[in-house]
């Protein structure tokens, strides 16, 4: 594989790692705290049900909008999730906004999976909708980041594999641990995901300028894919920078609210 093919690969399976990670949470808390069976069925339907919107929206994509109009949607929409994701980094690391506690949240989903009255018939309803909603909120943005990075970079296969891997290695890391993923640095990584997708989006959003001019043909970047890592470069130094001047003398708060 070429070395852009490796970066779409890694770029996908960072993303889509984090998401899981949640997932899987959400999936254990109410694995053993109510009903496997239940839980795993929500599982499966959420599963089946992204197929389906992966399939859709990838074919709506592809068919309907030429490449540059398809370079600048994409490119825009992964900007804005990548600085919503820097967003909530920068805030974190200046002891803005609370560090993410993927233990505190099991605990609270654990909480509520007791509180929950007891299902009367064969399937337990609560372990299984709060499986579906979680898996399938989680799997959206897993979806979303497979079919923008592979169309276009024009490696759908490519990110899939990314994505295939991410939850190969957290359903291994869950099935051998038993427990919830804490001991990965989860903050750090989705600072690492917000650089990645602001990086990229802003590539593909100034090629696809290129809808506007004459011909639409897309933009070309100094460099070609080089310039993806000059803009990686670029947003780091930008938001080490509003870390620093937002950075707060008093201690980092530890605990926080799911979002």
């Amino acid at each position: 594989m070429t070395a852009t093919t490796w970066g779409l690969v890694v770029a996908t399976f960072v993303a889509c790692f984090v998401e899981m990670v949640e997932a899987t949470t959400i999936v254990m808390a109410m694995g053993f705290t109510r009903s496997w069976r239940s839980t795993l069925y929500g599982t499966a339907a959420a599963l089946g049900a992204l197929a389906v919107v992966t399939l859709a929206a990838g074919y709506a994509l592809n068919t309907w909008l030429p490449e540059s109009a398809l370079q600048l949607v994409i490119g825009g929409l992964l900007l804005i999730f990548g600085l919503q994701w820097l967003r909530k980094a920068i805030l974190r690391s200046s002891g803005r906004k609370a560090v993410h506690d993927e233990d505190a949240i099991y605990r609270d989903e654990v909480a509520a999976a007791k509180a929950a009255g007891q299902s009367t018939g064969g399937i337990d309803m609560f372990s299984f909708m709060v499986s579906f909603k979680g898996v399938f909120l989680e799997g959206m943005e897993v979806v979303f980041i497979v079919i923008t990075f592979g169309l276009n970079a024009h490696d759908v296969p490519a990110a899939s594999v990314g994505a295939v891997a991410a939850v190969v290695v957290v359903l291994g890391l869950a099935v051998a641990m038993k427990r919830p993923l804490s001991m990965i640095n989860e903050n750090l990584l989705k600072y690492g995901v917000g650089l990645l997708l602001a990086s990229f989006g802003t590539f593909w959003a100034v090629e696809g300028l290129g809808i506007f001019r004459e011909g639409r043909e897309s933009v070309e970047w100094p460099g070609a894919d080089l310039a993806i890592l000059g803009l990686l470069v670029v947003w780091f130094l930008l938001s080490r920078v509003f870390i620093a001047a937002l950075r707060s003398p008093a201690p980092a708060i530890t605990e926080e609210v799911p979002s």
